[in-house]
């Protein structure tokens, strides 16, 4: 009796495996032109994410996407889901895929990894994007791009809120700036905070001058959650206060640091430090 038991256990979930894999492919099939849907080039194939399973298995039991993700332990730059209920909707969930009037949904190119959960009366899918910030590149060329992005911006006049200010020179980059910053940025993330107060009390000034920095003017910029260096400079940019350091023509050098630590918060954090040496 115990044998026939788990050889019936064992078979089951054979079936479910089956069942799982063909779904999947289903929903490959979909972003490619062998599926029923109508597409303008074939999208990369999503990853079946167990994490993304098991919040898929959560919001089939009233959880929220976001309190899901955050309970399966996965940082998502962007996601969304996709429910469908009904009686023997597990029979017959891959042919109710297959209708036009789900494949804007599965076809959304910024996807690229993918989990659902399904049981005899309701599917429910999870798309999402991984968190991953500097994609490509090194946090050191990140930091380098911020300094040609501040450059850029500081060409052009610009309201600052209901500031007025001139087009300003370039600022150049210096090393010890560069160093305050990356420390600022590396004790946010590994703290898991976000103040221009470090957390043993110190400012954006005396943080300057301990890396040996002698100054006539400073001032600090922070951002966290930006996945590159494109995103961090808009949002100083539309920040009167950021904006207005971005666009001091007293200043004329910088240093920038990056830190990514994906069990905190905010997951990357950002800082720019600005002088006029004394």
């Amino acid at each position: 009796m115990r044998f026939r038991i788990l050889s019936s256990l064992l078979l089951l979930a054979v079936c479910f495996d089956a069942a799982a894999g063909d779904l999947y492919a289903e929903i490959n099939r979909l972003r490619t032109r062998e599926g029923n849907c109508t597409v303008a080039g074939d999208l990369p194939a999503l990853r079946p994410q167990a994490a993304l399973e098991r919040a898929a298995r959560d919001l089939a039991r009233g959880g929220s996407l976001e309190q899901s993700l955050k309970a399966a332990g996965y940082r998502a730059t962007r996601a969304h889901t996709l429910s469908i209920t009904g009686d023997g909707i597990g029979t017959v969930a891959a042919e109710i895929l297959a209708r036009q009037s789900y494949c804007r949904q599965l076809q959304e190119a910024a996807m690229s990894e993918v989990g659902f959960y399904l049981d005899a009366r309701q599917l429910w899918i999870v798309m999402a994007a991984p968190f991953a910030p500097l994609v490509g590149v090194t946090e050191e060329t990140a930091e380098r791009r911020v300094l040609d992005l501040v450059n850029q911006a500081r060409a052009t006049p610009r309201y600052c809120g209901n500031r007025m200010f001139n087009a300003a020179g370039p600022v150049r980059w210096n090393g010890l700036l560069a160093r305050a910053s990356l420390l600022h940025s590396e004790d946010m993330a590994r703290n898991n905070y976000f103040s221009h107060s470090g957390r043993d009390g110190s400012s954006p000034a005396q943080r300057v001058e301990r890396v040996g920095y002698r100054y006539r003017a400073t001032g600090e910029n922070i951002a966290a959650g930006q996945p590159n260096p494109e995103d961090a400079v808009a949002g100083w940019i539309k920040s009167p206060g950021h904006c207005a350091n971005l666009m001091n023509p007293a200043f004329t050098e910088m240093g920038a640091g990056v830190a990514i630590d994906r069990a905190s918060e905010m997951g990357v954090y950002w800082t720019q430090a600005f002088g006029a040496p004394r």
